[in-house]
């Protein structure tokens, strides 16, 4: 006898989309029957006429715990994830106090965040000039691949240049690890910002105009040619533009294990939202133009990207509008740059790619499951709808219509540029490892459900 028998639901996987049965045993996937064969369970969950995908993995959230935890915490923060459909997170190691970049600080956040999480996780570890000596130590804990930046960061972190990257290259690829990078080319980025200021020009176009897509270009080519060099497998962070997903896929094409994200704000907004919203609408790399959004959609479905993540990147309303650490916002340049979606991400692409584009289910399974639990080392436990693997699995009600608002929001901070998007598609339950975590908009189970995963070895 199961635990659980899904019955009647259409199911999706990265090959094919069909109706059937998922039997569950002891939180993994037991068996995949063909539809009218339903032997006992302990549970039935019906699901006619919904999809049942593999859940969902954020490759790219920023938990803030711990330290900032009035941005956002593992309670808030997976709780949200749940809701959205993402059954696993891989949290970054920096708007952490301390960054996670040995092993002590591993273990002092997995002891912190442990009783909170909704969800299952997996940590970024920290990659900086001053920790090349414990990221050895860092894999053996577990971390499933090291993040750094080519580019501008947070004063609570630090960005390499290309020469420290190759080391740290050489290093993690002596473990087989992978190296992450946020690639935009930092030279690039603060002589364009210090001209828009030298100018007078401080608004939302001049922001724009200081990031231009060659720096991340340049970034993303340098971070390729050095993964080349070392043989070190690389993964470039939130991909923001076709040209740079071209670049990628021509590594790919090459041979090389070059793998990469995007994230659904890239796939649903642009740069008109920023110059008419303004601060919700920062990030980092910037959004682009409507035409960049269609041709990224053509990149998810030819299989470039290996997730598409959130980079939930929480804060308070005052960082926003007012001030940061007590200093005041009087500029563009001054607001805190970031998203929060990690509770409107499946939603959100499910609506644009899905119902608005056409793009069959299956390369949403492939770019939010299968591929990002190949690249992170947790495919075989995570990832897909397979006998064996873990039963994280997702309910989507594809006639649900939906607008999200702040009050539905599970935030700390109940902020985010998804509020107001109205869409069809929407997460009706989140279940992981055979245990049901959110249901019909509300969370089901008890804070502390959520697991650490590790790379597999």
């Amino acid at each position: 006898m199961f635990d659980v028998l899904i019955q009647n639901g259409t199911i999706v996987t990265a090959e094919a989309v069909c109706k059937g049965n998922i039997g569950i045993k002891d939180g993994k996937i037991a068996a995949i029957l063909e539809a009218g064969i339903a032997p006992p369970a302990e549970k039935v969950i019906e699901a006619e006429g919904k999809y049942v995908f593999p859940g969902a993995i954020d490759t790219h959230a920023h938990l803030n715990d711990p330290g900032f935890e009035w941005r956002e915490d593992y309670a808030h923060g997976t709780a949200a994830a749940a809701l959205g459909g993402y059954t696993t997170v891989i949290d970054m190691p920096l708007q952490n106090d301390p960054c996670l970049t040995n092993a002590e600080a591993f273990d002092f956040k997995e002891a912190k965040v442990s009783p909170n999480a909704y969800v299952d996780y997996c940590f970024w570890g920290g990659l900086t000039s001053y920790n090349l000596g414990d990221l050895k130590d860092l894999d053996e804990k577990g971390c499933v691949s090291f993040k750094s930046f080519i580019g501008p960061v947070s004063p609570d972190y630090e960005s390499l240049n290309y020469g420290q990257a190759m080391e740290a290259m050489e290093i993690i690829k002596e473990f087989d690890g992978r190296a992450g990078f946020h690639c935009e080319d930092y030279s690039i980025i603060k002589n364009q910002e210090k001209r828009m200021k030298e100018a007078g020009r401080t608004d939302w176009k001049a922001f724009l105009e200081s990031r231009p897509v060659v720096a991340e270009i340049v970034a993303t080519d340098a971070i390729i040619e050095i993964a080349k060099a070392t043989g070190c497998k690389a993964h470039i962070c939130h991909v923001s533009h076709p040209e740079v997903a071209r670049h990628i896929k021509a590594a790919q094409d090459e041979g090389y294990d070059i793998t990469a994200e995007t994230c659904t704000h890239y796939l649903t907004f642009t740069s008109k939202d920023v110059i008419e919203k303004g601060p919700l609408y920062k990030c980092a790399p910037i959004l682009h133009s409507q035409e960049s959004v269609e041709q990224m959609w053509e990149y998810v479905k030819a299989g470039v990207f290996s997730g598409i993540a959130s980079d939930h990147s929480p804060c308070s309303y005052d960082e926003k509008y007012k001030e940061i650490l007590g200093q005041k916002i009087e500029t563009a340049f001054d607001v805190w740059g970031g998203c929060s979606g990690i509770q409107s991400g499946f939603q959100a692409s499910f609506s644009e790619g899905v119902v608005k584009r056409g793009v069959c289910p299956t390369v949403l399974a492939n770019a939010m499951a299968v591929l990002p639990a190949k690249a992170f080392g947790i495919y075989g436990k995570k990832g897909d709808i397979r006998v064996g693997f873990d039963a994280d699995l997702l309910l989507v009600d594809p006639e649900k219509e939906w607008e999200i608002t702040g009050d539905s929001l599970l935030y700390v901070n109940k902020i985010s540029a998804f509020v107001g998007l109205k869409g069809k598609g929407l997460p009706i339950l989140t279940m992981v490892r055979g245990n049901v975590v959110a249901q019909d908009g509300k969370i089901v189970a008890e804070k502390g459900c959520g697991e650490l995963v590790k790379k597999q070895k």
